[in-house]
């Protein structure tokens, strides 16, 4: 890939991430909204679909490094060393599964705030409406499911934050692509 086109991994990277783990609540008839985290997906003793759902999340993490590195970092260097880490931490949820017990659930709230302080520097670096609401969006979702204003399962604050903060690095890796110049 030659210029721009590594901007096309912003896209396909958290878009992977979602597939994976669309495929394996598909796959997976005991998963329930109310009562799992996507972590229980990619259980590598437990479920039948761990492999799915950690390849997807290697993969989607691998994809936004790369992104990060090459395109996004022309576009947003400060913000770039931030994604770079919220990839990795994404990889290591993979890596270090549920069977991991105490360190898995350190590396998941290290990806979750790496989401959080990500879009934080993004709005910051590039005065980002979209996200500033992504951010918004994502905290709302936790801090509503810590104080139990609805009944679900961490799962949903778990995928509300993600997708919010995927719609930024995707709308920003379609304006790298087509070498736009508006602010997302």
């Amino acid at each position: 890939m030659r210029g721009n086109n590594y901007a096309l991994l912003g896209i396909i990277g958290p878009l992977v991430a979602i597939f994976f783990i669309s495929l394996s609540i598909i796959f997976s008839s005991w998963f329930s909204w109310q009562n799992n985290a996507l972590s229980d997906l990619g259980h590598s003793v437990i479920s039948d679909v761990a492999y799915l759902f950690n390849f997807g999340l290697l993969l989607s993490g691998f994809l936004t490094i790369i992104y990060s590195i090459t395109s996004f970092s022309k576009d947003a260097k400060f913000t770039s060393y931030f994604l770079i880490l919220t990839g990795l931490s994404l990889q290591l949820v993979a890596t270090f599964d549920e069977v991991y017990g105490t360190l898995h659930l350190q590396i998941s709230i290290l990806f979750f705030a790496a989401l959080g302080v990500t879009s934080l520097i993004y709005i910051i670096e590039k005065r980002s409406v979209l996200a500033g609401v992504a951010l918004i969006i994502g905290v709302a979702s936790w801090v509503l499911f810590g104080l139990k204003i609805y009944s679900a399962g961490i799962a949903v604050p778990e995928i509300i934050s993600s997708v919010a903060t995927a719609s930024w690095v995707v709308i920003s890796a379609l304006r790298i692509y087509f070498n736009k110049d508006r602010k997302t």
